[in-house]
This record gives C-alpha cells, structure tokens and sequence, in this order.
C-alpha cells in the first residue's frame, strides 16, 4: 500500500517509479481523489464548528427568554448535525475509494533494479556449478524409466483433473527428504524459526500480504470464504499484523512447510507436461520481518540461505535480479534462483527472493516502536522460497538421471534415505 502523504509530497518521483513499471502516472487523479476526500472533512469539521458555536448560545438564548432566537438555533444545530453526518459519510465513501485504487497499484521499485520489459531483460548476477555433460541425451523428470512408477499423472487426473500428480514409492520418498532437509538447514544452520502455519486464512490475512485484490482470480477460496494459502509467506507475514514490536525484537525470521495452492488462471498453455507448473505444491518458506534499515541486507541473507541448499544438492543454478517488467506486484526487488534443469536444457526458476519495503506492513499495520523513542515506524517484510520442493525434486531427479533409467541420489540427502543412494530403473531404491 502506497502513503498518500508521500505522493502529496513528490507526485513527480511517484509516477517517475510508476513509469519504471511500464505504468501510466497516476498522481494526479489520486491527488483529486485524496483533495475531494480532504475537502468534505473540512466542510465535515466547519460545520461542526458552527453547531458547537450554536450550542453554546442556545442556553444563552433560553436565560434571556428569546424564544424565537432559541428556536431558530435548535434548529440550525439539528441541521448541522445532519449535514455532519452526511459528509462525514461522504468522506468515508471517498476514503475508502482512495483506498481501493492505491490497493492496486504496484510497489515501486528499488533504484537499483534494472529497467525492462520482461524475462529477457533480467540482469544475471552470478551462476553456480557447470552443468552435467551427458554422454546420452537427457531427458525430462517425468520421462526417467525410475521415475514413472511413482510419478503417476493419469491417476491424479482421475482424482482431481489437470495439474495433479499423484507420487508413490522412491519418488514421494526423495520429496518428503528434500522437505526435511530444507528445514533442518533453515532452522539449525540458518536461525529461523520453524512455524506449521494454517493452509487456510481470511480475506484480511490475503489483502495484509497484497493477495487481495489482485490476485484474486489466482486463489482457492472456500464456501465459507476462507481462502487456500498460494504460498506460506501469507500466514507467516501476517503474524506481525496490527501489532508494535519493540525494535529490540527485530528481526523476526520464520520459516515454514506447507501445502500451496494456485489456479493458475493466467498460465493456460505453460508447463502442462510434468510437475512443473501444478494447481496443488509444496514449498518451504522463508520470511523476515525487519527494521527498514537492515531490510537490503537481509535480502541478500535470505537469498544466499537459499543458493546454499542448491550447492549442497549439488544442482547447478544462476541467480538473476528481475527487471522492472518482470517484478512481482508487491516487491521493491526480486532476486531469482534459476536451477538447472538438463531435461529442458534450460535453467528454470527455483525461488524467488524479495522485499516489499514498507508496502505490506502498511496495508496490515505492521510496526515497530524505536529504541531510542520516538513514534511507531513501519516495519519491512520479506519473502523467499527456500525453495520449491517439487521443483527441487525435478531439479535432483533430472540432474541425477543415469543412462539405464536410474537416478543417483545427492549425496546430502543419503542420510534422510536411511542409506539408500540411487533411484533403480524399476523405481525401488538401492
């Protein structure tokens, strides 16, 4: 959510950012819109002014027995009381109008967040590893000989319908090893604070995170109106709604595993092969609540917690700063993790590591109170995936493919396989 007060004050840098976005600038019909709100409450307040001035020279009017100048000021103060109440209800509607349009306005970027128009204008900052070179052609996750036994999708279909899969044996065994293994780093190695969240929340819950409106159309909800979480950033992040924290307590960092939930309305056509791109996931995520000043550097923690697990499961992967078109609509910056993924021959997003700033606190009240004194200041949040565990899955079982249709195991993960190292062509484990 974007402060008013901050676009009274500099228009021109609102819609310069805006601009960033490929947007259109908005400053002037919000200024309109917060002028016109501003105006009936102080009409609202004039003619409060007057009814209090009214009021005190009724009595004055009865003691001197003016009957006629009594009645006329009972009656000038019953109509100010309704003209009150109507534009105080004016100024409630417009308000609330002020609202609902900067709701729906994006983040506006960092300064250091490169201009450009989608994907391809990405800013790649690093890569980790070199890539396998095969000496058979690989092939993608779900067409590993090991793997199709226990990655059914016509099954799920059955169940379910498109964008399920349904996981059995070695395969649902290496996805609930990766799960462990993420949490374990996170919270023995990483100092986070491990949370088993509700899958399912409110509307305000969905809107304090920026979900709602916008991404409406991308959610489940319930017939009693409880909407299915997209990720675990929601839950965790909305802990510190409506709440002052002393600054002292900050930073809060939390880390969670968790079903997600997305409809997928606007991907028709990506991804349909595979588990890629599903309507049911799991993930394991991060989030940080922090003071504003120490919101830049714990990006960069966050998002090398989560290059490091990559490293450890010895995947190849590039790290990239998204541009300004390809930014998601709460973030200020967004670093992607891209892993490497030799079935499509391509690297393929595997988390993604932001910081909205002030922009979510703002819509849920979010606050710290200052050490040194001083009024309440927003706190900022943080999000990142650490990491996607089905993609994490692909990731492990395409890199790992032999050319007997078997998958060797990272070895990082031996331990959570009680020994077992290899994926066999039948789909046991050995």
């Amino acid at each position: 959510m974007h402060d008013i007060r901050a676009i009274r004050e500099n228009p021109a840098a609102f819609d310069a950012a805006l601009s960033r976005r490929g947007d259109a600038p908005l400053s002037s019909e919000l200024l309109a819109m917060d002028e016109a709100r501003r105006a009936k409450i102080g009409a609202a307040e004039a003619a409060q002014a007057e009814a209090n001035k009214a009021a005190k020279e009724v009595g004055a009017a009865k003691g001197r027995g003016d009957e006629a100048e009594f009645e006329r000021l009972r009656a000038l103060v019953s109509e100010k009381k309704a003209e009150i109440a109507a534009l105080n209800d004016e100024a409630k509607a417009q308000d609330a109008a002020l609202t609902d349009r900067l709701a729906v306005i994006p983040n506006l970027p960092a300064d250091d967040v490169p201009m450009g128009a989608d994907e391809n204008d990405n800013a790649e900052i690093s890569t980790w590893g070199t890539p396998r070179e095969f000496d058979f052609k690989p092939v993608e996750h779900f067409e590993i000989e090991g793997v199709k036994p226990g990655m059914d999708f016509e099954t799920a279909a059955k169940i379910s319908g498109s964008r399920f899969v349904l996981m059995s044996g070695a395969v649902a065994r290496v996805h609930r090893a990766l799960s462990q293994f993420m949490l374990d780093i996170h919270t023995l190695e990483n100092g986070l604070t491990e949370v088993n969240p509700p899958v399912l929340v409110r509307d305000d819950a969905m809107y304090g995170t920026d979900k709602l409106p916008k991404f409406a159309e991308d959610s489940y909800q319930t017939t009693e109106g409880m909407w299915l979480i997209s990720t675990s950033e929601i839950p965790l992040t909305y802990i510190a709604a409506n709440h002052v924290i002393d600054e002292s307590y900050l930073p809060r960092r939390y880390t969670a595993h968790s079903l997600c939930f997305r409809s997928e309305a606007g991907s028709a056509g990506r991804d349909t092969s595979g588990m890629l791109r599903q309507h049911q996931f799991e993930k394991v995520e991060m989030v940080s609540v922090t003071h504003p000043d120490q919101s830049d550097a714990e990006q960069k923690r966050m998002l090398r917690c989560a290059e490091d697990l990559l490293e450890r499961l010895e995947i190849p992967y590039r790290t990239v700063l998204l541009c300004t078109g390809d930014m998601g609509f709460g973030a200020r910056r967004t670093f992607d993790i891209e892993a490497w993924l030799p079935g499509q021959n391509a690297y393929r997003e595997i988390s993604s590591v932001s910081t909205t700033g002030d922009f979510q606190a703002r819509r849920m009240n979010a606050r710290f109170k200052p050490t040194e004194g001083g009024k309440p200041q927003f706190v900022h949040t943080l999000n990142g995936s650490g990491l996607a565990v089905g993609r994490c899955l692909i990731a492990v079982l395409e890199n790992g493919q032999q050319a007997d249709g078997s998958v060797a195991l990272p070895k990082v993960l031996h331990g959570y396989m009680g020994g077992e190292t290899t994926i066999n062509a039948d789909g046991s484990l050995s």
